[in-house]
């Protein structure tokens, strides 16, 4: 049986001559956090209102329990949770009387849905403030309350953090984090937040332009991020062709006139610097990093950094 609670195949959707998403295969991993990465209109909330039946694809299949959504949905949506949209939260209601309504709309009947779901995202049952009075990231913990008040299996949130505070995204990060470990779910996630996917997710797919151009663990993925060293030298030409000749150094990038990236592991710094000082080359700088998921976001896209 596969492990995978969400798995895409050539999913496509197109508006006309216009391509939202092309030929998406995605696969997410029971009782994990996915992070789906992209920036805003890369397809990441096209391709989840196809998953969850909003949006019909223009071709391509989609299965969740391991069943085609396609004719299942009665039976398979049920168990999903999600937050696509705002919810239409009634700002004169307190959050309790809010989720009361959309209980009754479900058929949940007795208050242990209520008080279960607004205990799960560390909101106070029969709290007498108001949804108008709530802070951004009560909001957004009571429209997640929303999404898990009927027990779900796996949940679908679109930009949760989008549009939080520093404490507000401190404080929904948490709560999807803690979701997931202390309950089992299977959270998708979309972001154009980088920084927090990288941590909350454990597995993570980018998408540009509506093609994922990569799905790896994000365990896998740091180990990508390698190290590099960064001369800053009086002449980066001649450095490179010193270190390629003398040193057999291969993997290099001249960035400017005076900038030198090295990504041979071979290489010994203290080594390189003499080499350059040696052949009468003046050295500035010499400093060892190591790329982050911006850096790697860069590369796999070929274009700009991500919010």
């Amino acid at each position: 049986m596969s492990n995978y609670i969400i798995e895409t195949r050539g999913l496509t959707k197109k508006y006309g001559e216009q391509t939202s998403v092309s030929k998406l295969s995605l696969h997410v991993r029971k009782g994990r956090i996915y992070g789906l990465l992209g920036r805003n209109g890369a397809g990441k909330t096209t391709t989840m209102r196809m998953l969850l039946g909003l949006t019909e694809p223009t071709s391509g299949d989609v299965k969740i329990f391991g069943k085609p959504l396609r004719g299942n949905e009665k039976k398979i949506l049920p168990r999903i949770g999600s937050l696509i949209e705002s919810p239409g939260f009634y700002p004169n209601l307190t959050g309790t009387e809010n989720l009361r309504i959309f209980a009754d709309l479900r058929g949940l009947k007795g208050p242990k849905y209520i008080k279960n779901a607004m205990e799960l995202v560390n909101l106070p049952y029969k709290d007498k403030k108001l949804f108008s009075q709530y802070s951004l990231g009560m909001k957004q913990r009571l429209a997640i309350a929303l999404a898990v008040m009927h027990n779900p299996e796996l949940l679908i949130l679109d930009e949760p953090i989008n549009g939080l505070d520093p404490i507000g995204i401190a404080e929904v990060r948490d709560f999807i984090r803690n979701l997931c470990d202390a309950t089992g779910k299977t959270i998708l996630i979309s972001s154009h937040i980088l920084s927090e996917i990288s941590l909350l997710a454990d597995d993570i797919g980018i998408i540009d332009h509506g093609v994922l151009l990569e799905e790896e663990s994000l365990e896998e993925l740091e180990k990508k991020n390698g190290k590099y060293f960064r001369f800053t030298v009086s002449n980066a030409a001649a450095a490179s062709g010193l270190l390629q000749d003398r040193m057999g150094i291969r993997n290099m990038e001249i960035d400017s006139s005076t900038k030198l990236t090295v990504r041979d592991s071979r290489l010994d710094a203290g080594t390189a610097v003499r080499l350059f000082v040696d052949e009468g080359l003046t050295v500035s700088d010499a400093h060892l990093y190591e790329d982050t998921l911006e850096d790697y976001f860069k590369k796999v896209t070929g274009g700009e950094g991500i919010a």
